[in-house]
């Protein structure tokens, strides 16, 4: 009798100790390393990452690059070295994430880039193993800007528009001023006057913008920013000039912009997911701890948001 309650009492405790270990295993520290805070949009998807990660359970650690890369790959050692089990990344170059990626793979930890794709001429079955990215088809939001500028403008009047960039260096910036390029070439009537970068500031998109007025009078009827902080910029430049006639249109449908659709200072923005980013970059880390094999690319769409649906957008 006392040899099988030895037994029973021996599974239970054999049972309460793997149950332990499941549980140990699904208990996680992720590190979150965002390029720079100062991007309004980039604090929206970190909000969310946060969020999921607290509705998880995970711990959530994170840092600020200031468009440093150097700084960015000390504060990913750090992470590193302090024992997270998986890394999101908002890089700051995306033609400079392959010591980002040793370090990742050396630690034997997955890594989830978010926001900026690295691998934009890469097919997903060919990025690095254990690596992912969670984000949009950047040029498609600079193909749906052109395309309502068309809408509104047309194909006939002669049509001189620029272009506000974000970071020369990064892709989403690239992309997008290349998306806006390309849906423009073959409608005759619009002339690109001029590209600049403003680094994703307000205050510089509209420094620019009123250089642009200066420079280019009348003739400048379009104004295409790579994110809406510019393109506010933009707004408070013409409207200081009296020339709320140029159509301006951003990136990202920060709460700010949302309003200005609203208000008819803003024609447009393109929706970028936030909520879906974070939380989405989030569920890829975790789904690769879980051995859930998740997707190397997971796409989360554009929207074009004008003043006729702004409405839909919550």
């Amino acid at each position: 009798m006392q040899k099988k309650f030895m037994i029973a009492l021996s599974t239970v405790v054999l049972v309460l100790v793997l149950s332990s270990a499941v549980f140990a295993q699904d208990t996680f520290k992720v590190g979150y390393a965002c390029n720079n805070f100062n991007d309004t949009f980039q604090t929206f998807i970190e909000d969310h990452a946060r969020a999921y990660a607290e509705k998880e359970g995970v711990e959530f650690v994170y840092s600020d690059g200031g468009e440093d890369i150097l700084k960015q790959q000390d504060q990913i050692n750090a992470f590193i070295a302090e024992g997270v089990d998986a890394l999101i990344v908002v890089p700051i170059d995306t033609s400079a994430v392959e010591p980002i990626i040793e370090a990742a793979q050396k630690a034997g930890i997955p890594l989830v880039f978010v926001n900026r794709n690295p691998f934009s001429d890469l097919d997903p079955e060919d990025y690095p193993e254990n690596v992912y990215y969670v984000g949009s088809e950047e040029s498609e939001a600079g193909k749906f800007q052109a395309e309502y500028a068309v809408e509104l403008l047309g194909e006939k009047e002669e049509i001189g528009y620029a272009i506000l960039v974000g970071i020369l260096s990064n892709q989403g910036a690239i992309a997008r001023t290349q998306g806006n390029k390309d849906a423009l070439k073959e409608m005759k009537n619009y002339k690109l006057l001029a590209e600049l970068n403003g680094d994703w500031q307000r205050d510089q998109g509209m420094t620019i913008t009123e250089n642009w007025l200066t420079a280019y009078g009348d003739e400048l009827k379009l104004i295409l920013s790579n994110n809406d902080e510019m393109a506010l910029g933009a707004v408070e430049a013409t409207e200081a000039a009296g020339r709320e006639d140029i159509i301006i249109m951003g990136v990202d449908l920060i709460p700010d912009a949302k309003q200005a659709i609203i208000d008819g200072r803003l024609d447009a923005s393109v929706m970028q997911d936030g909520k879906g980013q974070g939380e989405g970059a989030m569920k890829v880390a975790l789904a690769a701890l879980r051995d859930e094999d998740p997707e190397p690319y997971t796409k989360i769409p554009f929207v074009l948001a004008t003043p006729e649906n702004i409405a839909d957008f919550e």
